[in-house]
């Protein structure tokens, strides 16, 4: 379609119309007659606030301004390949009103300033960018295909749509605004529903399927309004803008519209727009406590975690994240994009399985809240999981127990779980992830480690989610003879519930993921403290243990 240009003579000055859109109508008609509430009080002219035909600033377009002399705060940023320096070109025109600092009624073609109604200079606002440009959209920074290759995720710039117009190589105010145009609100030179005026410049990996991408999800209208400057009502249609502002943005990390990092997500995974609550989670009184931290992640920080922090974006990628499952071991679709740990320790930078986020924190760092000490100590979880252990539970690989008996349908031996089958929320409508729980180290259901002989279903819930509580208390029946281990010793005496690490331990006395609670065990008379497997349904105690000295005692 040909964009038609009319030059009209209205009001004793020169107005644009283009494609029936009419400065006039605009926030930009600064005359008395002007749709906004910025206005002057006398002046009928409209085009004289930024341009004169005689005696113009050098700078085109017959421009009616001096320019600001303020210095600049550019916008900065740790994973950022552009280097903004002072504003430039049409930026520098678009500050001498914007930036606050100059009267919007001093123009080079009047003796005296424009007199206006309500305020002097442009007042505190969204308009308003002040000279602190660290929580705006970068401008005056050559863009070519050297910055597109560096960053990685930018579009080539010989293949940007037309609207957006470069100056010099220069990325500028003007290649998103068109101040003679407010098609789109704002002057933006292409709709930012869905994100396209961002998408013509930024192709952010996995963002096409992701679920900010894609969602028709809704507001419920219970306050706040988790969009309270644009008019769209979908995630989709808000994209980029769910968690983004390009100007005068909460945070100057990544023009976030919060600066604390969890309330640009609490926005909508607080019940009010996506289906759980996750806000409610993190009130729970065990939880990872992303509230505790702010301003420490960083894109850019080791692959392994040594400062110790959890925010979101620890576990989600909210460019890639999407709602699809998987079979553990593999990553969900809430995780998918994440950098990780590996088995072998490596970094990954898009984790393939659950338990690599896990790692990242979890791997060379001690262990916290741990309440059995036990006879192999092991804070290293990677280590414990390693499928060259003696036993384990079947994170990273299946089970070394091939013949076991008592898993509820459809485990089996040959199956395989995940981290967050046991670490998760708890209750009706809680979450599938570890951000909250009623019960520590945010497990999914109770596991008693206070009761050193009782062994009940409500005790170890969590162990009875998988195995069968009457077969497994049979088995131990059998082992023991007399009934004690099914019925009056707990699960946590005797078993060890992440594994045993291959450098610690052995398949003679760690099988079966055995490591006694020294809470409850300890030497037995002899000054041994170990467990010896036979055969299949044998082995031989060393210990002491529920008032009773065993000394090779065969079961």
């Amino acid at each position: 379609m040909k964009t038609i240009i009319f030059l009209i003579i209205a009001l004793g000055g020169i107005h644009l119309t283009i494609n029936s859109q009419s400065i006039v109508n605009t926030k930009h008609n600064l005359s008395v007659n002007g749709p906004g509430t910025v206005k002057a009080v006398s002046e009928s002219e409209i085009c004289i606030f930024c341009h004169t035909a005689h005696n113009s600033n050098p700078l085109t377009p017959l421009w009616n301004r001096n320019d600001p002399v303020a210095s600049y705060i550019p916008y900065t940023s740790s994973t950022m390949k552009a280097l903004p320096g002072q504003p430039s070109g049409t930026s520098l025109l678009c500050l001498s009103c914007h930036d606050g600092t100059v009267a919007l009624g001093s123009v080079l073609s009047r003796g005296a300033a424009i007199s206006f109604a309500s305020a002097v200079n442009m007042p505190a606002g969204p308009s308003n960018l002040t000279t602190d440009l660290s929580n705006d959209h970068p401008i005056s920074f050559t863009y070519d295909m050297a910055l597109a290759n560096a960053n990685g995720q930018l579009k080539n710039p010989a293949i940007l749509i037309p609207q957006i117009k470069l100056q010099n190589n220069k990325l500028e105010c003007t290649s998103c605004h068109d101040p003679h145009i407010n098609l789109y609100t704002d002057f933006l030179v292409a709709t930012s529903q869905n994100s396209n005026l961002c998408n013509a410049c930024h192709q952010k990996t996995n963002w096409a399927a992701s679920s900010h991408n894609t969602s028709l999800k809704t507001w419920n209208s219970v306050a706040p309004n988790p969009w309270p400057y644009t008019p769209w009502t979908t995630v989709a249609q808000n994209a980029c803008e769910n968690c983004h502002n390009p100007h005068n943005a909460g945070s100057p990390t990544r023009l976030l519209k919060h600066a604390p990092e969890e309330d640009n997500c609490l926005d909508c995974h607080n019940g009010n727009v996506a289906s759980k609550n996750i806000q409610a989670e993190f009130a729970k009184t065990y939880r990872h406590d992303i509230y505790n931290y702010t301003g420490i992640h960083n894109p850019t920080e080791p692959s392994l975690i040594i400062t110790k922090h959890v925010e979101c974006v620890d576990c989600h990628n909210s460019h890639a994240a999407k709602a699809q499952t998987a079979i553990a071991p593999a990553v969900k679709g809430p995780n998918i994009g994440v950098i990780g740990i590996n088995q072998s320790g490596a970094v990954v930078d898009q984790v393939t399985n659950e338990y690599e986020i896990c790692y990242r924190c979890h791997s060379l760092n001690p262990a916290t809240g741990v309440t059995s000490p036990r006879k192999i100590v092991q804070n290293d979880i990677r280590l414990e999981f390693n499928p060259a252990n003696p036993s384990y539970h079947p994170i990273a690989a299946i089970g070394k127990n091939t013949s076991i008996s008592g898993l509820i349908s459809p485990l089996s031996a040959s199956s395989m779980i995940y981290c967050t089958d046991c670490h998760a929320g708890n209750g009706a409508g809680a979450s599938n992830g570890p951000h909250g729980s009623i019960y520590p180290q945010i497990l999914k259901f109770n596991y008693d480690r206070t009761s050193a002989y009782v062994n009940s279903y409500s005790a170890y819930e969590l162990c009875y989610q998988c195995h069968d509580q009457p077969t497994t208390i049979t088995n131990h029946n059998l082992l023991s003879g007399t009934g004690t281990h099914g019925t009056l010793t707990s699960c946590n005496t005797c078993h060890d519930p992440h594994g045993i690490s291959n450098t610690q331990g052995s398949i003679s006395n760690n099988s079966f993921i055995l490591n006694f609670n020294l809470n409850v065990v300890s030497n037995n008379s002899n000054s041994l403290l170990n467990w010896t497997y036979n055969s299949p349904g044998s082995g031989t105690c060393n210990l002491s243990c529920h008032g009773h000295n065993h000394i090779n005692s065969t079961y």
